[in-house]
């Protein structure tokens, strides 16, 4: 008797998501406390606080929904063995095209295409609230309907300009890698990868946003000092107008061997009191890149994609894998899709890992930007930051461990050393 694959997908999905929800109902109730957190008394405004809690609180209510309709369509589409029918259909497009439906290469381009335009079609609805109701209504979005669109046109023409060499690329691949399928599998990420963290910056992220050089003065000199000081080798310094879509603020830096870039969001910019607020964050960034975080999670990624491969590679080939999804063909593609759906256990295991050891990471950048004599004006920035952008105040732990990459202001400020007061 034939494993259940396909029933052993929907009831580990069912499964987990009553987990999940669990910790969300949880979070929820966090949420719903009157109170600050007795150490953020007096650090956090009162008047933050209510702001706050009623944005994560409808957020949390958004969540909740958008968790739950996601659930019923996935289960659905996979119960009813709608990948298979929309894989023929698919098929019979590419014929209706006048092409070569036999050719897998354009049958896999047309089922993508369909499952592209599915997910814009599924997601719109609730991108729309998010933005334009959630986000809107507790001062976040400052970005238009006609701008959203043109967002979601361009996504729309990059994904059909990349995807098509990208999946032929892999088809090729698997199709004809042999014995050492594996190996050409990850060597072909690897490069792509490379490609698209050289390409990112340059060509596609301005398509969306205008870089400008951070002008001469006070803060660029304090923040080429600091990476002098550190030897970081920083050859470019820029503003990204973030605030043409939202009121939410950040920074990084990106770039390989001795060509960084560091970018500030304005955002970032108009909210921070003071340049050493500023540079107070970028001394945490930089943290990162000096104690080789950035190195380290790109090692363990490229240890997963190859073992994820590999464990493709032994599964490929089972035709009582396909059959229990309701596929008698056995296309790279929908291989892929079906071995992803079989991973997510192991999946969510790598995803809590990878957690703890990201909030580990946050712990050392803060206390390397504390060694650096940053103190006082890191706790400064992360209490404004968490202010201005409404973040959560109060945390349940169980929800907190299972999902933050980042740990809680709470625990961050008590790590740094001990706070400095202000009045409401």
């Amino acid at each position: 008797m034939a494993f259940p694959f396909l029933e052993a997908v929907i009831g580990f999905m069912i499964l987990m998501y009553n987990f999940e929800t669990y910790l969300d109902l949880r979070q929820h109730a966090a949420l719903k406390l009157p109170t600050l957190p007795r150490t953020l008394e007096g650090v956090i405004s009162q008047e933050k606080f209510e702001k706050s809690r009623a944005y994560c609180l409808e957020r949390s209510n958004f969540h909740l929904v958008h968790d739950f309709v996601t659930l019923l369509m996935d289960t659905a589409i996979l119960f009813y063995r709608i990948l298979p029918w929309f894989w023929k259909k698919s098929g019979d497009f590419v014929v209706l095209a006048g092409l070569n439906a036999e050719n897998e290469i354009l049958h896999t381009l047309a089922f993508l295409a369909g499952v592209m335009i599915w997910e814009q079609i599924t997601d719109l609805p609730f991108s729309l609230y998010s933005t334009f109701v959630i986000e809107a209504r507790h001062g976040f979005n400052n970005q238009t309907i006609w701008l959203f669109l043109i967002d979601m046109l361009k996504e729309m023409f990059l994904s059909v300009i990349l995807a098509p060499p990208i999946v032929s690329a892999i088809i090729v691949i698997v199709q004809n890698g042999g014995a050492y399928l594996v190996i050409y599998l990850w060597t072909f990420m690897l490069v792509l990868s490379f490609v698209m963290l050289t390409i990112y910056p340059t060509l596609i992220a301005p398509l969306f946003n205008k870089f400008t050089p951070l002008p001469e003065g006070q803060l660029r000199e304090k923040i080429e000092k600091l990476a002098s000081s550190l030897k970081f080798p920083l050859k470019k310094l820029f503003v990204v107008d973030g605030s043409i879509r939202s009121s939410h603020s950040n920074a990084y830096m990106y770039g390989f061997f001795k060509n960084k870039r560091i970018v500030l969001y304005d955002t970032l910019i108009q909210q921070c009191e003071s340049d050493e607020e500023i540079v107070a964050v970028l001394a945490h960034e930089l943290g990162h890149w000096k104690l080789n975080h950035s190195v380290y999670l790109f090692i363990s990624m490229q240890i997963r994609t190859l073992l994820y491969f590999g464990g493709y590679a032994l599964l490929r080939n089972s035709s009582s894998l396909f059959q229990s999804f309701g596929f008698d063909t056995q296309p790279v593609i929908i291989g892929l899709i079906i071995f992803q759906h079989i991973m997510t256990p192991i999946q969510h295991l790598v995803n809590f890992a990878r957690n703890l050891v990201s909030r580990a990471f946050e712990f050392q950048a803060d206390a390397f930007a504390k060694k650096l004599g940053y103190a006082s004006s890191l706790r400064a920035s992360l209490v404004r930051l968490q202010e201005e952008n409404l973040s959560v105040m109060n945390s349940d732990p169980w929800y907190s461990a299972y999902h933050y990459s980042h740990p809680p202001l709470v625990e961050r400020l008590a790590a740094i050393g001990e706070t400095d007061k202000k009045a409401d």
